[in-house]
């Protein structure tokens, strides 16, 4: 009987952390350009800010960093705003939870 109150209890309660930085690695097509990606992602719900860095350039695609920051990034949301633009994310290379970001710190073990 403990267990299905715990249980009730915990579906209630909200997230113990939201997205606050993701970083991904997109292959688009030329159009849209990097602009017209840029404000879109950045009309998102929960999100402040959006950089996209072009890495390299094919006869029909390219490949962009994308990085998006904001107080509550719904990743979901972003997917399908990419997908919806013909891009494909390849990879997500970083992401930032929970309730402030929290920056990289350079230590010994790092061979950069």
């Amino acid at each position: 009987m403990n267990g299905g109150l715990h249980r009730r209890a915990s579906r209630s309660k909200p997230p113990l952390s939201d997205i606050k930085r993701i970083v991904l690695d997109v292959l688009k097509p030329h159009k849209p350009s990097l602009v017209d990606m840029s404000m879109r992602l950045s009309g998102l719900k929960g999100v402040d800010g959006v950089s996209l860095t072009l890495h390299e350039v094919d006869q029909e695609t390219e490949s962009v960093k994308v990085t998006i920051e904001g107080p509550s990034i719904i990743y979901p949301s972003v997917e399908e705003t990419l997908r919806e633009m013909g891009a494909v994310i390849h990879s997500v290379d970083l992401v930032s939870t929970g309730k402030r970001l929290v920056e990289d710190v350079r230590t010994p073990q790092d061979h950069r």
